[in-house]
């Protein structure tokens, strides 16, 4: 196999006991590199353990000496027979996605935030079995993953596994091949190729096995030298016949030859698009770390030191840009390998302004110097052997740099003898140990050596480093092959060829070097390798120069693109950050709206991805135009959530969003649009896109002016769309038509859980249809309607409906005119549903004898937990009634009596209910009348309730002696948390008392005395006491 991830548990170990720096960095890379004491190289003795190759069918001892022989190869270590849940679990993706296809793999793990998006998984045991019953096995087969996620490690596993019987057990045999192992062949049968890789089986049988129920393996599609070009390949069905090995690898995808062979091909996202979509039967991804498994990796290299590991794990998170590129496994092993060694052998005086790494060119070049052994780094006067090691590192780079480079820009990343002759390589170098700290050999089954660097991050930072020393002296362009010279050379006449290439380069694969070559011109990294890779003071006077070319590559452009992007990252190498860092302040400060240039849009867009701030919601309301947001569409895909908020947006940028949310890569799971200027045209470019959208869960549209049709769009895409969660389109214009037309949307969809349509004009007839849908509606969760007008006939349907639905939780009819009659009928409804916990019935008409009602439905019900009856005509003889029914009511938590005149009478009821009732735990009585009597009767209540939590007081006339009784209540109860007495005229001696009263109470957390006319010393005074008895307890004033 051509090379696995880290392990997670024996690596460790190996990096423990290296003696020197370097000796660990060579651990390291021969674990990156699949060389470890179980890997390919050291091959082990075929497993005999009772589960371990399972008799072959029909007593074949070809494919028994087959199986024995696949596990020799893929040794016997412990990670191969239990591997980790990401490489159990696959993705399953339907195609590759834009960003797949054009971007560097560093761009995409930045782009996309680190998260994988895909809501279906397939085990590895089920990977190539079919689907369902009615369908059949795919025939080709394709895994995907960015650059050391771990698709070989994958490979390894599932080999292993078939030969131990485990998985795959409908295939007779199993056939793994690399494409390093196919780059050896200049032609190729499909016959030899069998032959010629697996000569154990014999030449007899093997072909007829292989026709019966057979996979093939291709690992590393990105590695084949030549690309696969479906259009002008020769059809070839001759199995016998040689042909060139990229001709015989399209017609065995094809299904020319081995037709029933199934074929499972491993490749990079950008290679795979080599392959015609309409020939893969089934595309998986394997996903990167989570945010738990990156510190259960930093937690399995330093088993024993936990305090290593946080402080490994606080430098990663304290970077956003090198916390998403760990979610990758390999480059998280590599950058905990490397600050864990750091951390150990802290750098002297000399270095300790250089520490820890800001930026990723800092920390490859700490790596480096730990690769090196930190010889020559010395700061002492020079000796003979210190000028010695520092001309073996350049020597070395120059090597190595030169091979980086040239596979850089020929897009090759794996060398055989003959590339390197090509480009002048020392071979005797190559098998130095220093060099084979970066530059991996392996032996190919055909015994030809193939080399490859590591890691492509380390081929592309050896490549900037050799540019970075070439381009000062060479009198030609480093990237033609035919040496054109130029007239006027310098280091930044090399650097703008850099920058203009990798403006140019459509997939990417220039990026990460410009950053590197960016950063090895900061003062600190040219610190840190001075004497090793760079000259003391090389090219550190370009700074200020190379930092205005890289803005003058941001060109006004229609769209900021991902190369524009990738300047900021270069910028912020060459530790020039003015311009990110006045974006994130104007950002912060909600002064965007006048940095609309180029390179703010760009700067935006980059902070888009790394801010901490971006991470979760990327705020944006108040300050963009049109053409801002439509500069920054392509970045706005990968946010999680936006919020476009006040920005007076129209139909016509409905339209460019519209287009975000259809496209494939889309990956925003909630936008808010509120408050802008959308109407019925707006809506209904929105709602096409809800015709394919995936990801999006919340839509936010309230505040617009969407009518009738733009409803009825909406709720016609509902139909159709199986994602979207939650529709805000309160205060709008929908009225009775577009409640129809939502109420035939929810009675066939079976995802939208929370619905807002406060405001909107709907009156009985809208309702009728609304609760019509919800007697079938089994999903919605939240029905919002306050504000509207549906009296008590809509009251009444929507009765009817609860009898019947047992989906809804939340019910909100504040404000909507609904009297006794109305409310008899809801409460009617409440005596039998099982399943509503929250209503709201602020601001309606009801009187005492509707209060009636709802305390008999409060005796009988047992799930309701919220009742909001504020502003109501709810009086004493109403609230005595609820006050009987709380003390046989086991459900209800909160409850809002606030703007009642409940008076004294209603006041003490309800604390006789508060001794006895064990399950409320807020009551809100702001304004109800309540003077000292109601007062002292809930101080009495408090003093044995052991549940109430939040007790709101305010805008009542407690005075003096109320504030007395609830002090003396204070001493004694533990449960209370949040008081308020609030505009209750206690005076200085009734706040006093509640003051020091606290100092026996440990439970309360807030207290709010405003508007008692204590006056600003009182206050003072007041506020010190409740600092000193209760310091845990917040106190307004």
């Amino acid at each position: 196999m051509r090379k696995q991830e880290l392990r997670p548990g024996g690596e460790t170990g190996q990096g423990h006991t290296a003696s020197s720096p370097a000796e660990q960095v060579k651990a390291l890379v021969d674990l990156l590199a699949g060389k470890g004491g179980q890997g390919p190289q050291a091959p082990q003795p075929p497993n005999r353990t009772p589960e371990c190759p399972l008799k072959p069918r029909g007593n074949d001892l070809k494919i028994q000496k087959h199986r024995e022989a696949l596990l020799n190869r893929t040794g016997g270590g412990p990670e191969l027979g239990s591997p980790s849940p990401r490489l159990t679990s696959l993705l399953m993706v339907e195609g590759l996605t834009d960003l797949q296809l054009r971007e560097h793999d560093f761009t995409q793990v930045e782009a996309t935030r680190g998260r994988w998006c895909s809501a279906k998984t397939i085990a590895l045991d089920r990977l190539f079995l079919p689907l369902s019953r009615v369908s059949i096995p795919p025939r080709i087969s394709i895994t995907i993953g960015v650059a050391g996620v771990g698709k070989t490690t994958l490979v390894r596993n599932f080999v292993h596994l078939w030969a131990r019987g485990q998985v795959g057990k409908d295939f007779s045999l199993v056939l793994p091949l690399t494409f390093r192992d196919l780059n050896t062949h200049e032609k190729l049968s499909a016959d030899r190729l069998l032959r010629s890789v697996f000569p154990h089986t014999g030449e007899a049988g093997l072909a007829s096995a292989v026709l019966s129920k057979a996979l093939l393996v291709l690992d590393g599609l990105d590695e084949c030298k030549t690309p696969l070009d479906f259009s002008n390949t020769v059809a070839c069905m001759d199995p016998k016949k040689e042909i060139q090995v990229d001709h015989l690898i399209t017609n065995i995808i094809r299904g020319n030859l081995f037709p029933e062979v199934s074929v499972w091909i491993t490749s990079r996202p950008g290679a795979a698009g080599q392959i015609p979509g309409g020939l893969v039967d089934r595309m998986t991804e394997i996903r990167g770390f989570s945010e738990e498994e990156i510190k259960t990796c930093l937690e399995q290299m330093f088993p024993e030191d936990p305090v290593l590991t946080g402080w490994v794990l606080s430098q990663v998170q304290a970077d956003r840009t090198l916390y998403l590129m760990c979610t990758v496994p390999a480059f998280c092993r590599l950058v905990g390998a490397a600050l864990g060694h750091l951390h150990r052998k802290r750098p002297g005086p000399p270095d300790a302004e250089l520490w820890p790494p800001r930026t990723l060119c800092e920390l490859y070049s700490w790596y480096f110097r730990v690769a090196l052994g930190g010889e020559g780094q010395e700061k002492a006067k020079a000796s003979p052997r210190i000028e010695q090691v520092a001309h073996g590192c350049r020597k070395l780079v120059g090597t190595l740099g030169r091979l980086a480079f040239h596979g850089l820009v020929r897009k090759k990343y794996v060398f055989y003898e003959p590339d390197l002759k090509v480009l002048g390589v020392d071979l005797v170098l190559l098998q130095t140990a220093l060099c084979g700290r970066f530059l991996q050999r392996e032996e190919t089954l055909a015994s030809a050596a193939a080399y490859c660097f590591t890691h492509l991050s380390l081929q592309e930072f050896l490549a900037a480093a050799y540019y970075c020393s070439a381009s000062k002296r060479a009198i030609f362009d480093l990237f033609t092959e035919g040496g054109v010279s130029w007239p006027r050379l310098g280091f930044l006449t090399h650097f703008r060829s850099a920058a203009q290439r990798a403006m140019q380069a459509e997939d990417g694969r220039l990026d990460v070097f410009l950053r590197f070559l960016s950063g090895l011109l900061s003062p600190r990294v040219n610190a840190l390798l001075a004497g090793s890779l760079l000259t003391q003071g090389e090219h550190q006077g370009y700074q200020a120069q190379v930092a205005e070319l890289l803005q003058g590559c941001l060109r006004p452009d229609v769209a900021v693109c991902a190369r524009a992007i990738n300047v900021l990252h270069c910028l912020r190498e060459l530790q020039h950050t003015e311009l990110a860092r006045s974006v994130e302040e104007a950002v912060a400060s909600g002064g965007l709206a006048r940095l609309t240039s180029p390179p703010h849009r760009a700067a935006l867009a980059y902070l888009l991805q790394v801010s901490d701030v971006c991470a979760w919601e990327a705020p944006l309301p108040l300050c963009l135009s049109p053409g801002v947001l439509q500069s920054l569409l392509p970045q706005l895909l990968y946010c999680r959530s936006l919020r476009l908020d006040t920005n007076q947006f129209q139909d016509p940028v409905m339209e460019l969003l519209g287009s975000v949310l259809s496209g494939k890569d889309c990956r925003i799971q909630r936008i808010s649009l509120a408050e802008n200027q959308i109407s019925n045209k707006g809506a209904k470019a929105l709602a096409r896109s809800l015709l394919v959208n995936r990801s999006l869960t919340t839509l936010d549209l309230r505040s617009n002016s969407i009518g009738p049709q733009g409803a009825k769009a909406l709720a016609d895409a509902l139909k159709i769309n199986r994602t979207l969660a939650s529709l805000s389109l309160q205060s709008n214009r929908i009225r009775d038509d577009g409640a129809r037309c939502m109420a035939e949307a929810l009675a066939t969809n079976r995802t939208l859980s929370v619905l807002h349509l406060q405001k909107n004009s709907i009156g009985p007839v809208g309702t009728q249809q609304m609760a019509d849908a919800l007697k079938q509606n089994r999903s919605l969760k939240e029905l919002m309607f306050s504000s509207n007008s549906i009296g008590d006939g809509g009251a009444k349907a929507l009765a009817e409906a609860l009898m019947v639905n047992q989906g809804l939780k939340s019910l909100d009819l504040q404000s909507n005119s609904i009297s006794d009659p109305g409310v008899a009928a809801l409460m009617g409804a409440l005596c039998t549903n099982q399943t509503l916990l929250s209503l709201n019935l602020r601001e309606n008409s009801i009187s005492p004898e509707g209060a009636q009602d709802l305390a008999r439905a409060l005796r009988t019900n047992s799930t309701l937990k919220s009742l909001d009856l504020q502003w109501n005509f709810i009086q004493a003889g109403a609230a005595k009634a609820l006050g009987q029914a709380l003390q046989l009511n086991t459900s209800l938590t909160s409850l809002d009596l606030q703007e009642n005149a409940i008076g004294d009478e209603g006041a003490s009821a309800v604390a006789s209910a508060l001794k006895v009732n064990t399950v409320l735990t807020a009551l809100y009585l702001q304004v109800a009348s309540i003077g000292a009597p109601g007062a002292q009767a809930l101080g009495e209540a408090l003093a044995v309730n052991r549940t109430l939590e939040i007790l709101d007081l305010r805008g009542n006339t407690i005075e003096v002696a109320g504030a007395k009784a609830l002090a003396s209540a204070l001493k004694v109860n533990s449960s209370l948390q949040r008081l308020n007495l609030q505009e209750n005229s206690l005076g200085m001696e009734g706040a006093i008392c509640v003051a020091t009263a606290l100092s026996g109470n440990h439970g309360l957390r807030h207290i709010n005395l405003q508007g008692n006319h204590i006056g600003e010393s009182g206050a003072r005074m007041i506020s010190e006491a409740i600092k000193t008895n209760a310091p845990s307890c917040t106190v307004e004033m």
